[in-house]
């Protein structure tokens, strides 16, 4: 017994009760592949969880364990001795594998077994805290009919049991501070289980043997309702709207975090991070939805943080999180939506199926979500969501490898192995798949983004990239998004308007699609339109991209608001400082405000970027409209001129950018 506050007796009679607390061993058991299960035979699934509940409750009580909960398709119970928890445990392995054994693959109805050994919290005949979230967290990282124990149980029993175990590393869990060591862990060929120990167990209080009676009968009644309820869950701590960093939007509003890797191979990233932004993408088509950009939300990614902390930072209500295990054919995933206003889960569940299945996984559980927020789709908003990039999952799989490099790209133009890396990946799988549109898509932005090694040849190798991708999909905004910025750098800025209004008619949630267009309007000298539609991508993206801030001070320069201008253009500049368009906007303002050591700093700092920079790159580059008959503001003109006063050299002595 810990006394938290006072000492207990004669203190203050409006003082907490002290908290009791123990340390015992938590087994939770959970079924793999439960929805799947019940897809395919919902009332037989049911009869055959309760004969094999019932079968786990004996083998729990035969070893001197309790049951304190059953949920839908999970069991907790605890043990006053680590083995007694580990013999248990494989017991009911060994039971369930013989009464699988006569049954075909799909319908065998497997548990994952998770055992820890830690303190918990004991009140009214439950227990709770990191002892039993450790031990649900050690359950998902066990393979269907396996059992994965933490380093504590490990160390307690050593060699005493007839088990064999395997180190499979230390695993990052949530709302648990440091990496938990897991074990996975069978009985040897041939061995015996040991009998359970023959020290007698204490009465179990007859109320809650009512309640866990109770709870047995409401899982035969009704499972596939309550099914992913776990009542022992922590709630989440609420987060407070007056903490909030934005107001929080007038529909539901949602950030879905990077879900976790675990699958134990660093390699498999790229899967769960592809995962992640295919759903931001889907949900983002929803106009119903506010949905913050994959950037954003990435920037959380391999950080312990509280839910809380990202719906305040992110003005947001709802927050995602899951993770994936991809081991072989097979796919795992959990997820959950939780109500970061109040901390609870609104809803939860877990999908074990072939990765065959993965395209219609993604349109379950972004279907899930929808449902979950009670979010109207649209006219034709079903359709948009469920579209698929490829049938071809060899294909898919280099197109995502692609996404990740490309997302490792430096911020320097020029060779970057990265991204020639990415080209790489989506011309394999554009091999695979000749009809893949977002992978021309992206193949477009990698030519565009090695035009200084691929030369002339780069301007039309991007912009037929992305003509093949809107030919192949008119429906996919990133394809427009992409054809879009070609046009503007052909500068046939009403094509490029035209194409970037289409991509956010398609994607309303589409951050990028909006700070695309907003740079066409800008340099298409329309300002007006373009800070309003920045200032949307920025909401979306609120840990925001330099290019974003870059545009709004872009927008305010071609406004005549000099001084709002430049606080954002060096704001960008902070982000990132060897972006060249920033420098020169900064070096031209500061010279039409006659602030000449300023402007020649500017100048100094584009050279240091690019040393053969010169005012006939710059031309070049400035895609400012220039037809006489509609630039009242001769901006291009002004431009080019602030640019020579501010001292950038005439000529290049290479022209090959």
């Amino acid at each position: 017994m810990v006394t938290l506050r006072g000492s207990g007796t004669g203190g203050d009679p409006m003082e907490p009760k002290p908290l009791e607390r123990k340390l015992t061993a938590i087994l939770y058991a959970d079924v793999a592949g439960y929805s799947r299960l019940t897809g395919e035979d919902e009332e037989g699934t049911h009869r055959a969880l309760s004969a094999y509940l019932d079968a786990i409750t004996a083998s729990i009580k035969k070893y001197n364990g309790t049951v304190l909960h059953f949920a839908g398709d999970a069991v907790l119970a605890d043990f006053a001795t680590v083995s007694d928890a580990l013999i248990c445990a494989a017991a009911v392995q060994q039971d369930l594998k013989e009464r699988n054994k006569d049954l075909p693959d799909d319908r065998k109805v497997q548990f994952r077994i998770g055992v820890n050994l830690g303190e918990v919290i004991v009140d009214r005949n439950e227990i709770y805290g990191d002892g039993v979230n450790v031990a649900a967290r050690l359950e998902s990282l066990a393979e269907p009919g396996g059992i994965c124990i933490s380093d504590s149980v490990h160390t307690a029993v050593g060699n005493k049991l007839p088990l064999e175990y395997e180190f499979i590393g230390e695993q990052e869990v949530k709302n648990i501070a440091k990496p938990v060591r897991a074990y996975a862990a069978k009985l040897k060929p041939g061995a015996v289980l040991p009998a359970p120990s023959a020290r007698p167990k204490a009465q179990r209080p007859m109320h809650h043997v009512m309640a866990a009676t109770a709870a047995a009968a409401v899982l035969v009644i009704g499972a596939g309702v309550i099914a992913w309820w776990q009542p022992w869950q922590t709630r989440e701590e609420p987060a407070s709207l007056e903490r909030m960093a934005f107001p929080l939007p007038d529909k539901p509003s949602i950030a879905v975090l990077p879900f976790v890797n675990i699958s134990g191979d660093p390699e498999q990233e790229y899967f769960a991070d592809g995962m992640t932004e295919d759903l931001i993408t889907d949900l983002s088509k929803i106009s119903g939805l506010f949905v913050i950009a994959r950037s954003s939300t990435f920037t959380y990614k391999g950080r312990s943080v509280k839910v809380r902390e990202v719906a305040e930072e992110l003005g947001v209500r709802y927050v995602l999180e899951g993770s994936v295990r991809l081991a072989g054919d097979r796919v795992r995933i959990n997820a959950q939506l939780i109500d970061a206003t109040t901390g609870g889960h609104l809803w939860a569940e877990r999908y074990d199926r072939d990765l065959g299945d993965i395209f219609a996984l993604q349109d379950e559980i972004a279907g899930k979500i929808v449902k979950a927020l009670e979010v109207k789709l649209a006219a034709g908003e079903q359709e948009q969501v469920a579209r698929r990039y490829t049938d071809n999952l060899k294909a898919y799989d280099f197109f995502l490898r692609g996404r990740a490099y490309w997302r490792r790209r430096t911020g320097v133009f020029g060779k970057d192995q990265a991204t020639e890396q990415a080209q790489q990946m989506f011309e394999k799988a554009i091999e695979l798949d000749p009809k893949f549109a977002a992978a021309y898509a992206e193949l477009s932005i990698t030519h565009w983004r090695l035009r200084a090694i691929e030369g002339p040849q780069a301007k039309e190798r991007a912009f037929e990239a992305a003509q093949k991708a809107v030919a192949l999909d008119d429906s996919l905004p990133l394809a427009h998004t992409r054809l879009g910025w070609m046009y503007l750098w052909k500068k046939q800025h009403q094509q490029a308007i035209a194409e970037a209004k289409r991509a956010i008619a398609l994607d309303p949630g589409f951050a990028e699609g909006y700070a695309v267009l907003a740079s066409i309007l800008n340099w298409s000298l329309r300002p007006e339109e373009g800070i309003v539609l920045v200032k949307k991508a920025m909401r979306l993206e609120p840990h925001v991209s330099f290019w974003y801030v870059f545009t709004l001070g872009q927008s305010y320069y071609l406004m005549g608001q000099s001084e709002e201008a430049i606080a954002a253009l060096k704001r960008s500049n902070t982000l990132n400082p060897d972006y060249s368009p920033t420098h020169r906007h900064l070096a031209v303002l500061y010279i039409e405000l006659d602030r000449k050591d300023e402007a020649r700093a500017e100048v100094a700092e584009i050279l240091r970027i690019k040393p053969k920079d010169s005012l006939e790159l710059a031309t070049k580059y400035c895609f400012y409209k220039n037809d006489p008959a509609e630039n009242r503001l001769k901006r291009f003109e002004r431009f080019i001129d602030g640019m020579r006063k501010a001292g950038m050299p005439e000529k290049s002595r290479s022209t090959k950018l």
